[in-house]
């Protein structure tokens, strides 16, 4: 199965170079080889039980799919805005290219490191890689971005040690590299552009993602460390975790907000949300989804009596959310992108705040919660903190988020390029939840060295195609341009990746497909 695996990321990675070949694509294959020979020894060091920190059973490192996302999304977006005429976003992408190559590499050069004995072809490919990315980087990039590249590492670096030894058995390595990468280059960009703020340049909504992100993640470890010393279950504790978050949220982020867009956060979010009566609209209707989902999950711990041997709810019961998040995107992003956007961004807020309740116990939710939530753990879930429906969120709102939207003519991009923002709705949403169901109820044939069926993929390319025609006849912003051919490979690698990973699929798939659309 890690060999299938890595078959189709290493084609994903010759198919985009073959469409964008420049200095970045020997990089990108030299990291590529490295990392499968690497992944081999973090799998090892798994098994053994001799990784530094603790990470997620019943899995593998991934860690050649992981080195992969950054590294290309990077270079497609690099391409994508080169052909723009934006030389800002294509330097953008040249740094997130050079970003990931280099966190990638560091990972794979920590598990060579505490391999014993030392494994001597790993090495010299590493060191081949390392020099091959250090020399294009070198004769790429600026001064002040070999800096701000070097500023992500380090940031990654100290926010792996924090946050892998706080949240034992969360990530694998892989995904580690994906969401403490992701977060690293998050901060840095709201450092760098706090730092330089000029007035009336960039887009708030943009603003407002980097700070709700970094938000939430210092919020988490302020209190971490707070009930370290302290039992966070008290009602004492509970109200100065209400207290303190006003606090925080009102003396700390919000003024950081108001300097960055330059006007009072809390009017600006009212005024955009209620702007036109389409947002009107769209907010009902949500609210009545949001409401739906709730209805689920307390429709499904009723049916859970203390008899009941079973106590987890079945694939099916829990793609009914799959179902409810692609009707939430859809209208959103035929009508609305920007509101989907915020709207994203604040739920992401929310979901991680209601975790933090359930998982210090804070009064008077935090048990309820860790009751309600516990009917859909899955193996997935191994670790203190429950990601798996963040994770659904992340899937479907990355592709709106890192849209180039600024190197994008009228919104859309040409070709494929037009279904990047449906990226999360048909890998996650429609492909991911049609496999888990057919192949659960019809499967028979199992695809070698996994548990996944034949009849699951192939039902979930099919349903994808489909969902394509619907996306052509209601969206009149999307227009092909006759690239079906490579739509459908996008979409048969995806499912094909779906059904041998054994990472966060929420998580991966969704990228991997952007990254094909882009290129």
């Amino acid at each position: 199965a890690v060999l299938v695996e890595s078959l189709l990321v290493f084609t994903v990675v010759l198919l985009v170079h073959v469409v964008v070949w420049d200095r970045f694509s020997w990089c990108a294959v030299a990291l590529a080889v490295q990392a499968f020979y690497a992944q081999f020894k973090w799998d090892r060091l798994l098994q053994l039980g001799g990784a530094v920190f603790q990470f997620r059973g019943a899995a593998n490192s991934g860690l050649l799919p992981a080195s992969m996302v950054i590294p290309l999304l990077g270079v497609v977006m690099k391409e994508r805005c080169r052909a723009a005429g934006i030389v800002y976003f294509e330097r953008f992408g040249i740094v997130v290219a050079s970003t990931g190559m280099l966190l990638a590499l560091f990972l794979s050069i920590l598990a060579v490191g505490i391999t014993k004995p030392v494994p001597t072809n790993t090495c010299i490919l590493t060191g081949i890689a390392g020099s091959v990315i250090i020399y294009t980087m070198k004769h790429s990039l600026t001064v002040s971005e070999v800096i701000e590249v070097l500023e992500v590492l380090l940031i990654f670096v100290y926010l792996s040690m924090i946050l892998l030894y706080l949240l034992p058995r969360c990530f694998t390595p892989g995904e580690a590299l994906l969401v403490l990468g992701g977060v690293s280059f998050v901060l840095n960009q709201l450092i760098k552009r706090s730092l330089n703020v000029i007035e009336g340049r960039g887009d708030p909504i943009d603003f407002f993602l980097l700070v709700a992100v970094v938000g939430v993640v210092l919020l988490g470890l302020f209190f971490t460390v707070l009930f370290i010393f302290m039992d966070s279950g008290t009602w004492i504790s509970s109200m100065f975790f209400h207290m303190m978050t006003a606090v925080l949220g009102l003396g700390v982020i919000m003024p950081w907000l108001y300097r960055l867009i330059q006007r009072n956060p809390l009017f600006w979010l009212l005024q955009f949300l209620f702007q036109t009566q389409t947002r009107l609209y769209l907010l009902v209707y949500w609210t009545f989804l949001a409401a739906s989902a709730c209805g689920v999950v307390f429709y499904q711990n009723a049916k859970r009596s203390s008899e009941s041997k079973k106590h987890q709810a079945s694939t099916i019961t829990r793609k009914y959310f799959h179902f409810i998040v692609v009707a939430t995107y859809v209208p959103g992003l035929i009508y609305d992108r920007q509101l989907l956007y915020v709207a994203a961004v604040l739920c992401l807020a929310v979901f991680i705040f209601l975790e933090y309740v359930r998982y210090f116990r804070i009064k008077p939710f935090g048990q309820t919660l860790r009751h309600l939530l516990c009917l859909f753990l899955d193996e997935r879930d191994s670790g203190p903190l429950i990601l798996t429906h963040i994770y659904l969120l992340l899937g479907m709102s990355l592709p709106v988020w890192l849209f180039p939207r600024s190197c994008a003519p009228k919104g859309t991009l040409p070709g494929a390029g037009a279904l990047v923002p449906y990226s999360g709705v048909l890998a996650v949403g429609i492909g991911d939840t049609i496999a888990s169901v057919c192949g659960s109820t019809m499967g028979e044939i199992k695809w070698p060295g996994t548990k996944k069926t034949f009849e699951g993929t192939m039902t979930a390319i099919f349903a994808q195609i489909i969902a394509v025609a619907l996306i052509l006849i209601f969206d009149s912003s999307v227009n092909l341009n006759s690239s079906y051919a490579w739509i459908l490979a996008s979409v048969s690698l995806v499912s094909l990746l779906e059904a041998y990973t054994t990472q966060i699929d929420n998580l991966l798939l969704p990228l991997y497909l952007q990254i094909m659309l882009m290129a």
